[in-house]
């Protein structure tokens, strides 16, 4: 129960950013559920590869790549979601930090409910 509400804390941020930012579109609610589902999948298979190739510039930029491993993350939800786009890959750097920031809100809220 929990993770599903997770992806639908996921995927609202989702549809907020989209209304927020111009470079981000999403076509319906049901969209913006895939595309965090998507994302969830990426995070969990992808992002551990990349991370581990792109690991000495990640070194030498002392963290701040990670930024770019999100955005290729993102496009790639892109290349695989109709109806979901992101119009570059800087819309898609502050779009990942705009996300993570959200989720983290949102999530907070929901563990303050449960205490």
């Amino acid at each position: 129960m929990k993770l599903i509400i997770k992806l639908l804390l996921n995927a609202l941020a989702v549809v907020i950013l989209s209304k927020v930012l111009s470079g981000v579109n999403v076509d319906s609610y049901a969209t913006a559920i895939i595309v965090a589902l998507v994302l969830s999948v990426l995070n969990i298979f992808v992002k551990p590869i990349l991370v581990i190739f792109t690991l000495p510039i990640t070194i030498l930029t002392l963290g701040l790549f990670l930024l770019v491993v999100n955005a290729l993350i993102i496009l790639l939800a892109d290349n695989l979601v109709d109806g979901f786009s992101v119009s570059s890959i800087w819309i898609a750097i502050l779009f990942s930090i705009l996300l993570s920031i959200l989720q983290s809100t949102l999530y907070s809220l929901l563990e303050e409910d449960k205490k």
